[in-house]
């Protein structure tokens, strides 16, 4: 057999097993993710005094934040919330309740993000992690048969990457900071303290403390939702994302 039929044999080897192991991958990813995923988690569980009907009141402050303005929690919230029995007021004073919601974020991310979001509790870093791969060496040295298998490599990776443009491993994230407030029993007298680092440009920084009196017990959690399938589009999330964080906050009354 011939120098140059070996070579040959070894390219045509080398890019047979790459492009059928890339494909295998987006084979196993289109299977395993056919169906769609969806998960809410709250960061702190949140229990409320039981009322009667006639405290069953409640103020929305809903807002959105984030880069996706059609993405509105407000009204599956009120409408969830009636079917409970609570009436929505537009009256912050008189309500018994205050719901207050910010959607922070609503974009792609990777399942690690999505535990980093959650474990920053309220008011927390929605920075996320990537994660890669290199491959790397020397060209010195390498035979006919390595050049061979490294173009095997180029090609293959040339089939993989197609692969991986066709069947795309897709998660979105949605990050909301909820706080609730309630009022106190009659009599009981609740003292707020707060504390905040205002920076001062690059190097400096200003601390800020206050105290007061209220009438309110406030409570403060973060619900972090996730859609996960193959290929999936963010008309695709919307609905569910909407419906699994309407379900989390009015779980909560």
């Amino acid at each position: 057999m011939s120098v140059f039929r070996t070579k040959l044999i070894n390219f045509v080897g080398s890019m047979t097993v790459v492009s059928l192991l890339a494909g295998c991958a987006a084979v196993h990813t289109s299977i395993a993710k056919k169906d769609l995923d969806v998960q809410t988690k709250m960061s702190d569980t949140i229990f409320l005094d039981p009322v009667g009907p006639d405290k069953r009141q409640i103020y929305l402050d809903v807002r959105n934040t984030s880069d996706k303005t059609n993405f509105d929690i407000l009204l599956p919230i009120k409408q969830s919330l009636q079917s409970k029995g609570y009436i929505i007021s537009t009256d912050p004073d008189a309500a018994h309740y205050w719901l207050r919601a910010n959607v922070l974020s609503v974009d792609k991310a990777s399942p690690t993000a999505a535990e980093s979001a959650l474990h920053s509790g309220y008011g927390g870093s929605l920075a996320g992690a990537a994660a890669g791969a290199a491959i790397g060496g020397g060209l010195g040295g390498w035979s006919g048969a390595g050049i061979g298998g490294l173009a095997g490599v180029v090609v293959g990776s040339a089939v993989e990457t197609i692969a991986d443009a066709a069947v795309k491993d897709v998660t979105f994230m949605v990050v909301t900071d909820i706080e609730i407030a309630e009022k106190a029993k009659e009599g009981v007298i609740v003292r707020q303290d707060s504390e905040q680092d205002a920076k001062q440009g690059i190097g400096g920084s200003r601390r800020q403390t206050s105290s007061e009196v209220s009438d309110r017990k406030k409570y403060r959690t973060r619900i972090v939702s996730t859609a996960n399938q193959a290929n999936l589009e963010y008309n695709e999330a919307a609905p569910s994302l909407t419906a699994g964080l309407v379900r989390s906050i009015s779980g909560m009354f």
